[in-house]
Protein backbone atom coordinates (compact mmCIF):
# COMPACT_ATOMS: atom_id res chain seq x y z
CA UNK A 1 0.00 0.00 0.00
CA UNK A 2 1.49 3.28 -1.06
CA UNK A 3 0.63 6.72 0.19
CA UNK A 4 -0.10 9.69 -1.96
CA UNK A 5 3.13 11.80 -1.90
CA UNK A 6 1.20 15.05 -2.20
CA UNK A 7 -0.85 14.18 0.88
CA UNK A 8 2.24 13.33 2.96
CA UNK A 9 3.91 16.62 2.09
CA UNK A 10 0.85 18.72 3.10
CA UNK A 11 0.82 19.10 6.93
CA UNK A 12 -2.48 21.00 6.90
CA UNK A 13 -4.47 18.14 5.48
CA UNK A 14 -7.23 16.29 7.30
CA UNK A 15 -6.13 14.99 10.70
CA UNK A 16 -3.15 17.34 10.97
CA UNK A 17 -2.61 19.12 14.28
CA UNK A 18 -2.51 22.87 14.04
CA UNK A 19 -1.75 25.22 16.92
CA UNK A 20 -4.56 27.52 18.10
CA UNK A 21 -4.62 31.07 16.76
CA UNK A 22 -3.63 32.61 20.14
CA UNK A 23 -0.63 30.31 20.46
CA UNK A 24 2.42 32.54 20.19
CA UNK A 25 5.81 33.01 21.73
CA UNK A 26 6.60 35.95 23.99
CA UNK A 27 4.86 37.69 26.88
CA UNK A 28 1.20 37.01 27.41
CA UNK A 29 -1.40 39.26 28.93
CA UNK A 30 -3.27 38.36 32.06
CA UNK A 31 -3.20 38.79 35.84
CA UNK A 32 0.31 39.21 37.15
CA UNK A 33 1.82 39.80 33.69
CA UNK A 34 2.81 43.47 33.71
CA UNK A 35 5.96 44.97 32.27
CA UNK A 36 7.97 43.70 35.21
CA UNK A 37 7.37 40.49 37.19
CA UNK A 38 6.25 42.38 40.31
CA UNK A 39 3.71 44.58 38.53
CA UNK A 40 0.09 43.59 38.16
CA UNK A 41 -2.15 45.32 35.61
CA UNK A 42 -5.21 44.80 37.81
CA UNK A 43 -3.81 46.71 40.79
CA UNK A 44 -1.61 46.02 43.82
CA UNK A 45 -1.27 42.47 45.09
CA UNK A 46 -2.46 43.40 48.57
CA UNK A 47 -0.99 42.68 51.96
CA UNK A 48 0.57 39.37 52.89
CA UNK A 49 -1.51 37.09 55.08
CA UNK A 50 -0.79 37.27 58.79
CA UNK A 51 0.33 33.92 60.25
CA UNK A 52 -2.05 32.38 62.75
CA UNK A 53 -0.25 32.34 66.14
CA UNK A 54 -2.30 29.30 67.16
CA UNK A 55 -1.31 27.32 64.07
CA UNK A 56 0.31 23.97 64.82
CA UNK A 57 3.13 24.85 62.40
CA UNK A 58 3.99 27.96 64.38
CA UNK A 59 3.68 26.60 67.90
CA UNK A 60 4.83 23.10 67.04
CA UNK A 61 8.36 24.22 66.18
CA UNK A 62 8.84 25.80 69.60
CA UNK A 63 7.32 22.80 71.35
CA UNK A 64 9.60 20.43 69.43
CA UNK A 65 12.59 22.70 70.14
CA UNK A 66 11.82 22.53 73.87
CA UNK A 67 11.63 18.74 73.77
CA UNK A 68 14.87 18.57 71.78
CA UNK A 69 16.63 20.86 74.26
CA UNK A 70 15.44 18.80 77.22
CA UNK A 71 16.68 15.56 75.62
CA UNK A 72 19.92 17.06 74.29
CA UNK A 73 20.71 18.56 77.67
CA UNK A 74 20.25 15.25 79.45
CA UNK A 75 22.40 13.42 76.89
CA UNK A 76 25.09 16.13 77.01
CA UNK A 77 25.20 15.85 80.80
CA UNK A 78 25.66 12.08 80.45
CA UNK A 79 28.35 12.77 77.85
CA UNK A 80 30.12 14.95 80.40
CA UNK A 81 29.84 12.34 83.13
CA UNK A 82 31.29 9.72 80.77
CA UNK A 83 34.22 12.00 79.96
CA UNK A 84 34.81 12.74 83.67
CA UNK A 85 34.81 9.03 84.54
CA UNK A 86 38.10 8.57 82.64
CA UNK A 87 36.85 5.41 81.00
CA UNK A 88 37.53 4.23 77.48
CA UNK A 89 34.44 5.90 76.05
CA UNK A 90 36.43 8.53 74.17
CA UNK A 91 39.72 7.65 72.56
CA UNK A 92 42.81 9.78 72.16
CA UNK A 93 42.56 11.89 69.01
CA UNK A 94 46.21 12.86 68.75
CA UNK A 95 47.20 16.31 67.52
CA UNK A 96 44.10 18.46 67.31
CA UNK A 97 44.00 22.24 67.11
CA UNK A 98 41.26 22.64 69.75
CA UNK A 99 42.56 19.92 72.04
CA UNK A 100 41.15 20.06 75.56
CA UNK A 101 41.60 17.32 78.14
CA UNK A 102 38.74 14.88 78.60
CA UNK A 103 38.24 16.24 82.10
CA UNK A 104 37.76 19.72 80.63
CA UNK A 105 35.32 18.39 78.02
CA UNK A 106 33.50 16.52 80.77
CA UNK A 107 32.89 19.68 82.77
CA UNK A 108 31.95 21.68 79.67
CA UNK A 109 29.37 19.10 78.57
CA UNK A 110 28.02 18.57 82.09
CA UNK A 111 27.45 22.27 82.82
CA UNK A 112 26.21 23.07 79.33
CA UNK A 113 23.93 20.01 79.33
CA UNK A 114 22.29 21.02 82.61
CA UNK A 115 21.78 24.58 81.32
CA UNK A 116 20.28 23.32 78.03
CA UNK A 117 17.96 20.88 79.84
CA UNK A 118 16.74 23.52 82.33
CA UNK A 119 16.14 25.99 79.50
CA UNK A 120 14.26 23.35 77.49
CA UNK A 121 12.03 22.60 80.49
CA UNK A 122 11.38 26.33 80.99
CA UNK A 123 10.57 26.65 77.30
CA UNK A 124 7.99 23.88 77.61
CA UNK A 125 6.44 25.70 80.59
CA UNK A 126 6.13 28.88 78.50
CA UNK A 127 8.69 31.10 80.24
CA UNK A 128 9.32 34.23 78.20
CA UNK A 129 13.04 34.35 78.97
CA UNK A 130 13.55 30.79 77.75
CA UNK A 131 13.48 31.70 74.05
CA UNK A 132 16.47 34.04 74.29
CA UNK A 133 18.30 31.72 76.69
CA UNK A 134 17.46 28.79 74.41
CA UNK A 135 19.04 30.51 71.42
CA UNK A 136 22.13 31.32 73.52
CA UNK A 137 22.55 27.80 74.95
CA UNK A 138 21.78 26.08 71.64
CA UNK A 139 24.47 28.25 70.03
CA UNK A 140 26.97 27.36 72.76
CA UNK A 141 26.03 23.68 72.46
CA UNK A 142 26.53 23.86 68.68
CA UNK A 143 29.94 25.45 69.15
CA UNK A 144 30.99 22.93 71.81
CA UNK A 145 29.98 19.98 69.64
CA UNK A 146 31.81 21.45 66.68
CA UNK A 147 34.97 21.50 68.77
CA UNK A 148 34.14 18.00 70.08
CA UNK A 149 33.90 16.52 66.53
CA UNK A 150 37.07 14.36 66.72
CA UNK A 151 35.87 12.60 69.87
CA UNK A 152 32.35 11.71 68.67
CA UNK A 153 31.95 12.71 65.00
CA UNK A 154 28.57 11.17 64.15
CA UNK A 155 26.87 12.29 67.34
CA UNK A 156 28.36 15.79 67.09
CA UNK A 157 27.05 16.23 63.53
CA UNK A 158 23.57 15.13 64.65
CA UNK A 159 23.63 17.54 67.60
CA UNK A 160 24.84 20.39 65.38
CA UNK A 161 21.94 19.80 62.97
CA UNK A 162 19.42 19.66 65.83
CA UNK A 163 20.85 22.84 67.36
CA UNK A 164 20.46 24.64 64.03
CA UNK A 165 16.78 23.64 64.00
CA UNK A 166 16.33 24.76 67.63
CA UNK A 167 17.91 28.16 66.91
CA UNK A 168 15.72 28.61 63.82
CA UNK A 169 12.53 27.58 65.62
CA UNK A 170 13.15 29.88 68.57
CA UNK A 171 14.20 32.82 66.40
CA UNK A 172 11.29 32.48 63.95
CA UNK A 173 8.54 32.24 66.57
CA UNK A 174 6.62 35.42 67.37
CA UNK A 175 4.71 35.58 70.63
CA UNK A 176 1.06 36.34 69.78
CA UNK A 177 0.68 38.47 72.92
CA UNK A 178 4.06 39.85 74.05
CA UNK A 179 2.46 41.60 77.02
CA UNK A 180 1.48 38.25 78.54
CA UNK A 181 5.04 36.90 78.48
CA UNK A 182 6.48 36.30 81.92
CA UNK A 183 9.29 38.60 82.89
CA UNK A 184 12.06 37.21 85.14
CA UNK A 185 12.53 39.08 88.39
Amino acid sequence: MSEDPSRAADPSGPGALTPPDDFAQGPRSGPGQGDAPWQRPDGPAGTAPVPDPDSPWVTGGVLFAGILMLCQGAVAALEGIAALADGDVYGDVGAYLYRISLTGWGWIHLVLGVCVAVTGAALLKGAGWARVAGILFASLNLFAHFLFLPYAPLWSVIVIALDIFVIWALAAYRDPDPASATVPR
